[in-house]
């Protein structure tokens, strides 16, 4: 098989590996921070039925908890296995939050989990509550430290090159911890988080009363839920806001993909609603769509903060364009190349120990480092990401998005006005919500990965730079063995959870 293959097989790997991952970890987010409330309202009231809520979703959430720490040990192991020159090129900068997110905040979770989950009846209920709640920061910390890795990927900065080990090198921790990026990245991410560990909650419950069992703990938990769930999608509208804004200021390509601008406009608008139009190629004069429906000037706000703002397409961005002052991607592939011969002409100056030659080829490698990424491509139109599957992920996450607004709202309105075991559909849809919390996450997801290809880090090294030289039949085995070990460890969940949730919590009393 030829290297692109093993390339192929490595992103396949990496993307089954994160798909699964992130399957448990939304549920880990969303619920500890619920079961905190649940508590908290118990040791408040003293009210031995809200123990019973609590302990019930606990013993949920620890299910959840333990298979998801073995998807995301496996996942970050891959980054030395498929992904050693990747490793190689940013190990100083990437390795540390992840080092201090596994020294740190997992260690935290995983030591308060012990108490949370085992320590009832030997510690005291206000320690156990701040077992509780330190479980829930402790795994939203984890998502942090992760996060700020992959922010640092979607837009590098905090670091310089060292052209003598020709690797990237931290300069400023602070600048990689409070990238902009990163913040509305990890903001965004454990909001759908909380809204997905909202609709299980609303789900689960809604079960219960659709088959009149332990009515009032549904009823109970449908409050709960729907009061976070209804707050944590409103926050999750404005992280999405931000999240837009950062891709339109430094990630422009993935923004024109996610709504399929492929010219650019001043007061473009926001695609509601569209059909993409398959036949559609760069430069062509065809339509973009089939069919769509548009709301005016949106884009341009979202993405500049106004309504008369102009927003690249993507031939601008591949072809260039004088007007706006945007270079065409042969002219950044061009300098990028001369980046690449003055980083191999500095380290044969170095070999040479030509002190002056080094320090000339240098400074030309500095003034060309802002492109030194796509000095490895051959074509403009390698820079585009898969438009489709951009455009259509983003607008089922979006859409989904809106829907739960409704449904925590109408769900905690008839909660509240004791109406809601009458309205079956309500309750139906709520247990059908659960899946589609997850299929927005995981939309998400591809978004913000699929639309940032070509690029491992953006800018500064392709993907197919980053993976290591293995054997495509080799990753194509270690692929099949996790697709088989992830499944089965999604089936042993889902089948432990529907037992326990038969059970109920009083015991199938």
């Amino acid at each position: 098989m030829s290297e692109l293959a093993s390339v192929d097989w490595s992103r396949a790997q990496f993307a089954l590996t994160a798909i699964y991952h992130f399957l448990f970890v939304p549920l880990t987010l969303g619920l500890s921070f619920i079961i905190a409330i649940m508590e908290t309202i118990y040791v408040t009231t003293k009210e031995s039925a809200w123990k019973k809520i609590t302990q019930f979703w606990m013993g949920l959430f620890a299910i959840n908890f333990a298979i998801g720490v073995a998807t995301g040990l496996i996942m970050e192991f891959e980054f030395g296995t498929n992904w050693a020159n990747y490793a190689w090129f940013v190990g100083d900068i990437f390795g540390a939050p992840l080092a201090i997110e596994g020294i740190l905040a997992f260690f935290m979770e995983s030591t308060f989990f012990a108490v949370m989950f085992f320590g009832w009846n030997k510690v005291g209920p206000k320690f156990h509550l701040l077992s509780t709640w330190l479980v829930a920061v402790g795994s939203n910390l984890s998502a942090f430290w992760i996060l700020v890795a992959n922010g640092w990927m979607q837009y590098p900065i905090g670091m310089h090159f060292n052209p003598a080990a020709a690797r990237n090198e931290m300069a400023n921790f602070f600048d990689v911890v409070f990238s902009p990026v990163a913040i509305a990245k990890f903001l965004h991410t454990v909001a759908s988080g909380y809204v997905i560990g909202a609709l299980f909650v609303i789900g689960i419950s809604a079960w219960f009363l659709l088959k009149n069992r332990d009515v009032l703990f549904a009823k109970r938990s449908l409050v709960v839920g729907a009061s976070f769930g209804l707050l944590t999608s409103l926050f999750l509208t404005i992280s999405g806001d931000e999240s837009a804004y950062q891709v339109a200021q430094h990630q422009p390509v993935k923004l024109a993909a996610m709504e399929g601008l492929y010219q650019g406009e001043s007061r473009a608008g926001i695609i509601a609603f569209g059909i993409l139009n398959p036949d559609k190629r760069l430069g062509d004069d065809a339509h973009e769509f089939l069919g769509d429906i548009e709301l005016p000037y949106m884009l341009s706000l979202l993405g500049h903060r106004n309504v008369d703002a102009f927003v690249a397409g993507l031939e601008d961005l591949v072809y260039g364009n004088a007007a706006h002052g945007l270079p065409s991607a042969q002219e950044r592939i061009d300098s990028g190349k001369i980046a690449l011969k003055a980083l191999s002409d500095f380290r044969t100056a170095k070999a040479q120990n030509d002190t002056d030659a080094m320090k000339t080829h240098e400074a030309i490698l500095q003034a060309h480092m802002k492109d030194f990424g796509y000095g490895y491509f051959e074509k403009p139109e390698q820079i585009v990401p898969p438009i489709a599957l951009s455009f259509y992920s983003f607008h089922i996450m979006v859409s989904l998005g809106m829907w739960f607004i409704v449904l925590f709202a109408l769900t905690l309105f008839l909660t509240l006005k004791r109406d809601v075991q009458t309205k079956k559909p309500l309750l139906y849809a709520a247990l059908w919500s659960i899946p589609l919390g997850y299929i927005a996450a995981e939309a998400g997801w591809i978004v913000a990965e699929v639309g940032r290809q070509p690029w491992a880090i953006q800018d500064l090294m392709p993907t197919h730079i980053a993976a290591t030289h293995l054997g495509s039949g080799n990753i194509a085995l270690s692929f099949s063995l996790f697709a088989l070990l992830f499944t089965a460890l999604l089936i042993a969940e889902i089948k432990i959870m529907l037992k326990q949730i038969a059970i109920g919590p009083n015991g199938g009393h």
